[in-house]
């Protein structure tokens, strides 16, 4: 995934908004993640450029399936690593929730799936 930590945080908000109340809007986005509109409007911009999600002038933002598959890429990463920094290493779930937010943009594939197997193991 070669795109900035904002869009891929953008993209985990976008996806965890839709689970929670299945249509959402910039308003949504700006509360969840602490922006202006005018953040998220250029945000959702470079989005659609990336074809990651769709939106028409003043309505809902959907994820396209490019955008559903990035933002579940995003996710799994960030639980991935809160999980082995709280059950492995034992760093409190606050500490381990900050961490993982930025641990999940620059780590390889290669890594990850090391560590996902070393937990698997562990179980």
């Amino acid at each position: 995934m070669n795109f900035s930590a904002s869009s891929q945080d953008y993209l985990e908000a976008i996806l965890e908004l839709s689970n929670e109340r299945g249509q959402i809007r910039s308003i949504d986005l700006s509360s969840k993640l602490g922006v202006t509109r005018a953040s998220v409007n250029r945000a959702i911009g470079v989005l659609k450029e990336l074809g990651y999600v769709t939106q028409e002038k003043y309505s809902e933002i959907l994820l396209t399936i490019e955008g559903r598959k990035a933002a579940e890429a995003v996710i799994i990463r960030h639980k991935t690593l809160k999980t082995f920094l709280i059950e492995v290493l034992g760093v409190t779930s606050e500490i381990a929730q900050v961490d993982a937010c930025k641990m999940e943009h620059s780590i390889s594939i290669e890594t990850l799936e090391k560590l996902r197997s070393f937990m698997d193991k562990r179980k």
